[in-house]
């Protein structure tokens, strides 16, 4: 049985809180939780040791330390560990994990129809002969690997955009949630024009699919349902006022793929007239509530726009230098009050869930693009894979402080890539230093998820195996299939051949 009180020692501690100070390192730091909170973040001292043990002992888990026996004050060890916020994933798709390097070198459009569009139909055809051959639920398998893959990163909340086929197995999505103990805010996508005919929708069938699953998941632990229409060349303007009537109705964000790949954003302006900010300003999507994943391609009335309403912009390095898409001005956005967290997009894209890479990149490609190195220093981009992150989703995570909740990592400063690490340097260390796969231990609300590097709450050996399986099917079931354009601007070319 799990302990009600947990305690870690470190030998450097980010809290990462505005009122502890953002910028505060503390050296031979602890942090104690009680159930999903956190009860008190500080210095160590043998004077607070013997408190805690004396008024909790009984229900303490020091972390490090064995489990048996209740603990002394002399015997808590100091993890030769920072200990800092678990990561807050922005945007991200829980589906892509099996389809890394199915579609390879090509842009957004042609990548979703050859991969994620490929896999995900791979899934809704073969369902039954997938749930024979493994026993469960394929979408559940790879909705679990995908929390795998968090928690092996050390996320542990997360914006899933779950669109496209997807957007009909919320089911399994929540439950691969609860089985894996983190924390996700669902996205649930539609589409009603330019997209796979076989799931296009009504505006009256998304808001219905939102209806259903916010009355059968309202009352779920660590889920919250919102909107999350797929694109905006893929969603009318009728189906986003729909969409965002639910939103205000209901007091939730709403979150859409926004400018993303430069030839379907100059595609979206012959075609419409407008930019996809535009439309979203039209429709009267942009508030402090929205969200719009990527926007990397925009204009001055863009930015003006994005300034006058508030809404948020989720930056995704990784995806978007791989998918060839570009960078969106951040920098620009940031000067002028525009809130942006930095993200990893799904692993089909960006080919890992490393936050500390995808904040790296961030840093390093606006440093080379200004010519200045004092823009986004690793204190701002690691602010912005936690404290940010956590305000824009509006959870009570992303700082270590009493009350805020129990979601913290601990990371190894033992390994080669880490040594030195001093309080002076750890925040860059961990930025320009880390690969990783340094997370020793994670906690999310309370509960350890991952244990000196051993995963608690998932079976990694079977999870792999039966992912590695899946991605092996898919690869033969896409060898007979035909060229298909489904996809924005290539929804209007046809079939190759055509």
């Amino acid at each position: 049985m799990d302990k009600r009180f947990k305690l870690i020692r470190c030998r450097l501690l980010l809290p990462l809180d505005e009122k502890i100070g953002l910028e505060t390192r503390i050296e031979d730091g602890y942090v104690l939780t009680e159930n999903d909170l956190i009860r008190e973040v500080g210095a160590f001292s043998r004077e607070a040791a013997e408190r805690i043990i004396r008024d909790h002992g009984g229900e303490l888990r020091v972390i490090g330390a064995a489990a048996e026996g209740k603990p002394t004050a002399g015997a808590i060890p100091m993890l030769d560990a920072v200990v800092l916020p678990g990561f807050v994933k922005g945007h991200g798709h829980d589906h892509e994990s099996p389809i890394i390097g199915v579609a390879k070198d090509e842009p957004l459009t042609a990548w979703l129809d050859h991969a994620v569009n490929a896999f995900t139909g791979f899934l809704l055809e073969k369902g039954d002969e997938l749930k024979s051959v493994f026993g469960a639920s394929p979408h559940l398998i790879t909705y679990a690997k995908a929390r795998l893959d968090d928690i092996y990163y050390g996320i542990t909340s997360a914006l899933t955009h779950h669109c496209n086929f997807n957007k009909y197995n919320i089911a399994d999505l929540i439950e691969a949630n609860l089985r894996a103990g983190t924390r996700i805010v669902i996205a649930v996508g539609s589409q009603d024009r330019n997209y796979d005919p076989r799931i296009l929708d009504t505006p009256a069938k998304a808001v219905g699919r939102l209806e259903e699953y916010r009355s059968r998941f309202q009352g779920v632990e660590r889920v919250k349902i919102i909107p999350g229409p797929d694109q905006v060349f893929s969603n009318s303007e009728e189906m986003l006022r729909a969409l965002k009537q639910w939103s205000l109705d209901h007091d939730t964000l709403m979150h859409i793929h926004s400018s993303e790949e430069p030839a379907t954003t100059r595609w979206f302006y012959r075609k419409y007239k407008m930019s996809p900010v535009q439309q979203l300003h039209r429709a009267g999507v942009l508030d402090k509530n929205a969200i719009l994943a990527h926007q990397v391609n925009n204009t001055p009335i863009d930015l003006e726009i994005l300034e006058a309403t508030g809404a948020a912009v989720i930056h995704n390095p990784l995806a978007n230098t791989i998918l060839g898409s570009g960078m969106p001005p951040i920098i620009e956005m940031m000067e002028r009050g525009i809130p942006v967290a930095v993200s990893t997009d799904g692993s089909g894209s960006a080919d890992n869930q490393d936050m500390i890479a995808a904040a790296r990149l961030a840093s390093q490609y606006q440093k080379a693009r200004r010519r200045d190195a004092k823009v986004l220093p690793a204190q701002k981009v690691l602010e912005m894979v936690t404290v940010v992150p956590a305000k824009i989703l509006r959870i009570n995570a992303g700082s270590l402080a009493p009350g805020r909740s129990a979601d913290l990592i601990a990371v190894d400063l033992s390994r080669p890539n880490l040594t030195p690490t001093r309080k002076d340097n750890v925040i860059e260390n961990l930025i320009w230093a880390a690969d990783g796969s340094e997370v020793r231990w994670v906690i999310a609300s309370g509960r350890i998820l991952k244990d000196d590097y051993r995963f608690v709450t998932l079976d990694e050996a079977k999870l792999k195996e039966q992912v590695l399986k899946l991605s092996e099917m898919m690869m033969e079931y896409k060898a007979g299939l035909a060229e298909v354009r489904v996809t924005g601007a290539r929804s209007e070319e046809g079939p190759a051949g055509t």
